[in-house]
C-alpha cells in the first residue's frame, strides 16, 4: 500500500523552495535594477530587465478592472489546484511535484498582486529585438507545470483508454 505521506513530501517542500525563490529573486530585482533598463547577463540572449505587469501573462489586462479579476482568477486557480491536489494518488510524487510548480508560482503572482497590485517581472529573454514576454520564477513554475500537467493528464487518460480497450476485448 503506498504511502499516503509520499505526496505531502514532494509538493510541500517544492511549493515551500519554488516561492522563496521567488520572492527573493523579486525583492533582489526590485533592489538592485532600474524599470525598463536591460542588464546583459548571457549578451542579448539573457538579460535582467524589471518590468511590471498589472495584468496577466504576455501583458494582458483589463485596465482598472484588472487587479480584482486577476486576483480572483489567481484564487480560483489555487482552488482547482487544490482539488487537483487532493484527488492526486498518494504515490503519484510526478504529479505531486508538478502541482507544486504551479502553486507555488500562483501564490507568488497572487501575493505580488494583492500586495503591489502588479507583479514584478525581470527575466528578458530573446534576440536583438525579437524578445520573449519578461517573466518571473513564478511565471515559470506556473507555465512549464501546465504544460507538463497537461501531459501527465493525457497520459493517464490514455493509459485508461487502453485498459478500458484491454478489458472489453477480453469479454468477447
Amino acid at each position: 500500500m503506498p504511502n499516503p505521506a509520499s505526496k505531502q513530501r514532494t509538493f510541500w517542500p517544492i511549493v515551500v523552495l519554488w516561492l522563496a525563490l521567488d520572492l527573493v529573486t523579486k525583492r533582489l530585482a526590485l533592489a538592485t535594477l532600474h524599470p525598463g533598463i536591460p542588464n546583459e547577463v548571457l549578451g542579448e540572449y539573457l538579460r535582467w530587465t524589471l518590468t511590471f505587469n498589472r495584468g496577466a501573462a504576455m501583458g494582458m489586462h483589463l485596465g482598472e478592472w484588472s487587479r480584482p479579476v486577476f486576483t480572483a482568477i489567481g484564487i480560483g486557480m489555487l482552488v482547482v489546484l487544490g482539488w487537483l491536489y487532493r484527488t492526486t494518488a498518494p504515490a503519484d510524487r510526478l504529479r505531486a511535484a508538478i502541482l507544486g510548480f504551479i502553486t507555488a508560482g500562483a501564490v507568488g503572482n497572487l501575493i505580488d498582486r494583492v500586495r503591489h497590485g502588479q507583479v514584478t517581472d525581470f527575466i528578458d529573454m530573446g534576440i536583438g529585438t525579437v524578445r520573449f514576454w519578461t517573466f518571473n520564477v513564478a511565471d515559470m513554475g506556473i507555465t512549464c507545470g501546465a504544460i507538463a500537467l497537461a501531459l501527465v493528464l493525457e497520459m493517464a487518460e490514455r493509459r485508461k483508454d487502453n485498459r478500458e480497450q484491454e478489458a472489453g476485448s477480453r469479454k468477447q
